[in-house]
């Protein structure tokens, strides 16, 4: 079976052609299991323009035609390819091409920060809203990304770990100040990017490598009902809410991705076709594939947590993870440690290696420390795309609805296998706090 995301007019009138072809449906993606049901979407397909959006698996880097034989597929061409096949339309093509943009300019900064200690290393002097001192390089690194997207036009609204609340996603043509949001402010764009401007930032001072994370929603359409008084100094949590649009569960992301700047600067990224990986080529400034089709093992030999922190962690955690570095896991393998404290980058070697990666809750931090909305989901959807899966421990981390911006919540996510093993310990626990935990989180309050 494959799945194929699609509108909803295209998906009423697949289930109207074929209302006995064993179709199972989940919002916007439609899994189709009989011939019968191919048939009828072929069929459906084919009355459509041929400019209009076409239902397709996959973009295949060796389908495309004309690539330049000295560049290979750029992050623009690839975004061409997919906006020809109606996987996404000229906003998010836009979108995509400012944040790549931006990530060039965090590469640069990170790369140059030991050169320029001065202006990029040590605090800001500032604490953000979850009571961390910023980095100079946070609030530089957010700047750039909120204006590179901003300048796009096609943002309603930006959402930042270092912004105390949402922002406006679009800047004045003259450069002038951010026009004051009233009842209509989303026509200015139908999605929301909430992003972590530079994931693992306490690293830069070492030259350990830092990241990206971003995720991109579709705007509700009932925001446009919003009144938001123009003093946006103190907004209760109704109008943030009502502001942003940006408190969507993980599994609403239209795309999400990641950058990691190390000793290459690596560009991930799904539309939810699977996942896709770029690398920076610094001659001619562009992002290139390099990776068209990114799947994580089915199992790996490595756990990736601050195992420090294990005397504190859940009893399941805490026994599995006891588990499998004694050899006493499903595969009687005794797994390797490798943690860099820095999402991103231990997100990428899971990815690419397979494995696990854990951030839990523990007694300090009964709801983990990793933000749900511009962390977890992203992070989570990326891994599903790629054949693994991201749990709290009892849930899934995409289904998890926010109830604010910068809300935490625990993550667990890698190789299919290895998470089922570690939600087994989950289920066997006895704990009903543990469980009733887990399901206040499905209930945003």
């Amino acid at each position: 079976a494959l799945p194929l995301r699609m509108d909803p007019a295209l998906h009423r009138q697949v289930a109207e052609a074929a209302p006995a072809a064993g179709q199972r449906s989940f919002g916007a993606v439609a899994v189709l299991s009989s011939a019968a049901a191919l048939a009828a979407l072929a069929s459906v397909s084919r009355g459509r323009s041929s400019r209009g959006n076409r239902v397709q698996a996959r973009v295949a880097i060796d389908e495309m035609t004309g690539v330049c034989e000295q560049t290979g597929v750029t992050l623009n061409r690839y975004m061409i390819e997919l906006r020809k096949r109606g996987f996404a339309d000229d906003d998010l093509t836009s979108i995509l091409n400012a944040i790549g943009e931006a990530s060039k300019t965090i590469a640069k900064l990170v790369r140059n920060a030991p050169l320029m200690q001065a202006d990029l290393l040590g605090l800001e002097g500032e604490v953000n809203v979850q009571g961390e001192d910023q980095k100079k390089l946070d609030v530089i690194t957010n700047d750039v990304f909120k204006a590179a997207l901003q300048y796009t036009g096609r943002l309603g609204t930006l959402a930042s770990e270092e912004e105390d609340a949402p922002v406006v996603g679009t800047a004045q043509p003259d450069g002038g100040p951010l026009p004051v949001l009233n009842e209509t402010f989303a026509e200015t764009g139908k999605y929301v990017c909430v992003f972590d401007p530079l994931d693992g930032s306490s690293n830069v001072d070492a030259g350990i490598p830092v990241g990206t994370i971003f995720g991109i929603f579709k705007e509700p359409e009932d925001t446009t009902e919003c009144l938001v008084a123009a003093d946006m100094t103190h907004l209760t949590p109704e109008e943030v809410q009502c502001l942003t649009g940006t408190l969507q569960p993980g599994k609403a992301l239209v795309a999400s991705g990641y950058v990691l700047y190390s000793s290459s600067v690596e560009f991930v990224l799904t539309f939810g076709k699977g996942v896709v990986g770029l690398t920076l080529d610094n001659s001619i400034g562009e992002f290139i594939v390099t990776r068209p089709s990114i799947k994580i093992p089915a199992r790996g030999k490595i756990y990736s947590c601050n195992e420090a922190n294990i005397g504190d962690w859940d009893a399941p955690m805490r026994d599995y993870i006891t588990a499998i570095q004694t050899g006493q896991g499903e595969t009687k393998t005794n797994y390797s440690l490798r943690y860099i404290g820095s999402m991103v980058g231990d997100i990428h070697r899971t990815l690419l290696y397979g494995g696990i990666f854990a951030y839990p809750s523990d007694t300090k931090n009964k709801d983990g420390k990793l933000r749900l909305l511009y962390e977890g989901a992203p992070m989570s959807f990326i891994m599903e795309q790629a054949g693994g899966k991201a749990i709290t421990g009892f849930s899934r981390v995409l289904d998890i609805p926010p109830a604010k911006v910068h809300q935490r919540v625990p993550v667990i996510l890698g190789s299919p296998e290895d998470v089922d093993e570690c939600q087994k310990f989950y289920e066997a626990s006895d704990d009903p706090a543990l469980r009733a935990a887990c399901e206040k989180r499905m209930t945003p309050v």
